[in-house]
């Protein structure tokens, strides 16, 4: 059936043929260009999508519309334009009423990907359970929405800063499965991997009839299918806890709590790995996009068997 014309979408010609005709389509988010304000950034992620075989759709909000897949004009002003807010799943509501530019987190990106019709989004890293989360309750909304959105999100595993262990366990009580993709442990952003179990997948075919099969029988909901950081580029594990325990402990003594503790803890792992952060980060994202794209294709293919 011919998808009925969407008054809040804004889609690419190029982005609406490949829905049309089932091409494989990556969707990307536009929080990371206004973190790092380069749009080279945003054309490498955009290229390694598109080498693997898959249309790249980097979505955000501009001119009161959900805009999926920014030219480069509006790729610029993002990377350019100072105090352009995050807009998560909650926040797009104010963000279409308010009419300026709107740069899309995880939950954000997906809940408007969904919208267009993808089934794909890749990002380095995915929000999750804080630390000490099991008495602040500090949740990303990534977690939430990932319950409500079908969608399968490809990562190196949450960020650094956060309980991989907590957000294990908060993504099996929601009944989110997890993939591996050639490794039987959980990435952990530039990390390469944690001691959390997750379901192996050597290949994207085999992960993408998975992901197609839970679809089938579990309705909406977002598969996560975790791709580790290449090993030449990780950051040591034991490095990053020290440094994070530290940076907990100072915080307690400092009185720094709340939305304060994220951004000391960044600090604090960018200054304790002697600048290995940026360098790892872009590994990550470049490896997580190929990988994005090769599974769209396989998705393609494996849906277009039925």
């Amino acid at each position: 059936m011919e998808r009925q014309p969407d008054p809040l979408l804004e889609v690419s010609e190029e982005i609406a043929t490949a829905l049309a005709e089932h091409r494989p389509v990556v969707a990307l988010e536009s929080s990371l260009i206004t973190t790092d304000p380069s749009s080279e950034t945003a054309s490498l992620i955009e290229k390694a999508v598109r080498d693997a075989g898959a249309v790249p759709a980097t979505i955000g909000i501009a001119g009161g519309k959900l805009v999926v897949g920014l030219t480069d004009t509006l790729i610029e002003r993002f990377a350019t334009t100072k105090g352009i807010p995050k807009i998560s799943s909650r926040d797009i509501g104010a963000s279409l009423a308010g009419g300026g530019l709107g740069a899309t987190t995880v939950a954000g990106t997906i809940v408007i990907a969904e919208r267009a019709g993808i089934q794909v989004f890749t990002t380095a890293g995915i929000g999750g359970v804080h630390r000490r989360g099991q008495d602040t309750l500090d949740i990303s909304p990534d977690l939430l929405q990932f319950r409500r959105t079908r969608m399968t999100v490809v990562s190196g595993g949450a960020k650094s800063i956060l309980d991989h262990r907590l957000t294990a366990e908060y993504l099996e009580t929601a009944g989110i499965p997890v993939f591996g993709y050639r490794t039987d442990r959980l990435p952990a952003f530039v990390v390469r991997d944690v001691e959390v179990p997750v379901t192996r997948m050597d290949d994207l075919r085999t992960a993408a009839r998975a992901a197609e099969a839970h679809w089938q029988v579990n309705g909406p909901g977002t598969v996560l299918l975790t791709s580790p950081i290449d090993e030449r580029d990780a950051v040591n594990g034991a490095l990053v806890e020290a440094a994070i325990a530290d940076a907990l402990d100072r915080c307690d003594r400092a009185g720094v709590v709340g939305n304060a503790v994220s951004p000391y803890l960044m600090k604090a792992l960018a200054k304790a790995s002697d600048g290995l952060m940026p360098r790892a980060g872009r590994s990550l994202l470049l490896s997580t996009a190929r990988v994005a794209g090769e599974f769209s294709v396989a998705l393609s293919a494996v849906q277009a068997e039925r």
